[in-house]
């Protein structure tokens, strides 16, 4: 059965070409969304816009989000998405606290529950994501980074899962995610004493792809996170899209299993007209354009 849905899933990302003119969205919304052009086409860039709250998630805020990802896992355009912050010195400070301070007990476990869900869209688009760390991601803002492929980050930004100072745990995955990253007991280790750290230090524990120096305009990472997604771009989509279930699904069973879920994911680019575009290339000596056919 599990095999049965994985192709059936495969199949109909293959060919569901939902296709939608994004453009960058008018002031004050809270996500904006871009595609870049030229030789950067088939990059979409997603730009977190609530300055006034240092981009907290807020139930309109989470609302906007789940509506675009709804969009986006179905446009074979977007090669590779980029997760940025808009906002000045801050990626996302986590929960809006003061609407959640007028929050039932009920509301809140609702609300936790719709954001998890959300970052779960996130880590489930079929394409790879990349999240730019320009500034602070703390609490739920660092848990949507981890729900991210890759992470570029500013050698100062601050991040961190800090729930337990306000005596909770990180409730939108951070739990899972993180020791799945590190080892189990690292994992304890920062989120037990809810540690504030560096993207340089991010860096050596594994957890950022790149930390780079920032610059006077404060969009180092956001432009690293660009440059890791140019490298991406040449490359068969399906096959970037095939490599990244392969990888995800596999981590998550035994290595035998994975090795069937491998199968299963390589039998998918074998009747494509990107691959049999790809061995022309190489033939010919050329670069290959590759159309996600």
């Amino acid at each position: 059965m599990f095999f049965y849905k994985l192709r059936c899933s495969v199949f109909a990302m293959r060919f569901i070409n939902f296709r939608r003119s994004y453009s960058v969205a008018s002031e004050g919304r809270e996500i904006l969304v871009e595609r870049l052009a030229g030789n950067q086409s088939g990059i979409t860039v997603l730009g977190l816009n609530r300055p006034e709250a240092k981009n907290a998630f807020s139930r309109d805020l989470v609302d906007t989000f789940s509506d675009i990802l709804v969009d986006l896992k179905k446009d074979n355009s977007s090669r590779v998405v980029v997760l940025r912050s808009l906002t000045p010195g801050v990626f996302c400070a986590g929960a809006d606290l003061k609407e959640r301070k007028g929050m039932s007990d009920k509301e809140v476990s609702e609300f936790v529950t719709q954001l998890r869900q959300l970052l779960i869209n996130i880590e489930q688009l079929p394409m790879p994501v990349i999240a730019a760390l320009d500034g602070a991601a703390l609490g739920g803002g660092f848990e949507m980074a981890l729900a991210c492929d890759m992470r570029t980050a500013a050698e100062n930004a601050k991040m961190g899962l800090v729930e337990t100072k306000l005596a909770i745990i990180p409730g939108a995955g951070g739990t899972q995610r993180l020791p799945r990253i590190l080892s189990p007991a690292l994992a304890k280790e920062l989120i037990f004493t809810a540690r504030v750290f560096t993207g340089a230090d991010a860096q050596r524990m594994g957890i950022v792809n790149h930390v780079v120096s920032q610059n006077k305009s404060g969009d180092a990472a956001y432009l690293k996170a660009v440059s890791l997604a140019e490298e991406i771009l040449p490359n068969g989509p399906i096959g970037v899209r095939m490599a990244k279930l392969a990888v995800d699904k596999g981590i998550q069973v035994d290595l035998t299993t994975g090795y069937s879920i491998e199968e299963v994911c390589y039998a998918q680019v074998i009747p494509t007209k990107d691959r049999l575009e790809g061995l022309e290339a190489f033939a010919e000596k050329r670069k290959p354009v590759y159309k996600g056919e």
